[in-house]
Parts: structure tokens; sequence; C-alpha cells
């Protein structure tokens, strides 16, 4: 399969599965999802779609079995839409990458914070020397 035609499917299944997040689940369970990422294989027989849950860790486990619990619709719905020989097997994978950029960020804001308390006790060191 040419590589550009994949890439158009991972980003069309993206969209709709997006779209049926927002409008058409009617699980309770599932709350703050956000889809990052699809990746097909190139036969187009299998769709891992990467998902960011927020929310405490209750929350997500919530979210996460309400989105297991969905994938014969979500599948059934992309065989409907979007028009294919074969509708891809869907499977959730758990995206992180939100949580690890958070951690990285509060890092370099704790690295920034003690690198100003370094420099203002050189200033008011070298001011005792004066």
């Amino acid at each position: 399969m040419s590589q550009l035609r994949v890439e158009k499917l991972q980003e069309l299944i993206k969209q709709e599965i997006s779209k049926m997040l927002l409008s058409d689940l009617k699980d309770p369970r599932i709350g703050f999802v956000t889809v990052t990422h699809v990746s097909v294989t190139g036969d187009l027989r299998d769709a891992k779609v990467f998902v960011s849950i927020m929310g405490n860790d209750e929350k997500v486990k919530e979210s996460w079995a309400g989105l297991q619990s969905c994938l014969g619709f979500i599948r059934r719905e992309i065989g409907k839409r979007i028009r294919l020989r074969f509708t891809p097997t869907i499977e959730f994978a758990l995206d992180t990458s939100l949580d690890y950029s958070e951690k990285i960020q509060k890092l370099l804001l704790q690295v920034e914070k003690e690198r100003e308390s370094e420099n203002e006790n050189n200033v008011i060191g070298s001011d005792r020397q004066n």
C-alpha cells in the first residue's frame, strides 16, 4: 500500500474517532479523552489508536474501561463512515507522552527556581563581602 494512502487513512480514522468521542458515544464512564495518533498497518487490517486520558487514576481507569467496551461500536462506525474493503481491527493504546512532557516541564521549572535562588544567594553573599 502506498505510504501516502496509509497516512491519509490514519488521519481520517483519527478525525472520525474524535468525532465519535465528542458526540456519538453515550457511555458516562468516558471522560476527557483525546485521540493523539493513529497507526495503521501497511495492509490496512489493524489500527492502533493512541489516546490521552486526563484525570486522576480512578477516572483514567473508568474511561479506559468505557473505551474498551465500545470498541465494536467504533469499528462498525468506522466501517460505515470510511469505505474500505476491510474495516481495520481497532486497538486502543494509552499515550503517556503528555504526562511525560508535564513531568519534564515541572523538572525544568524546579531547576529554574533553584538557579534563581542560587543567584540570589550569590548576590547577597557578594554584598556582605563589600
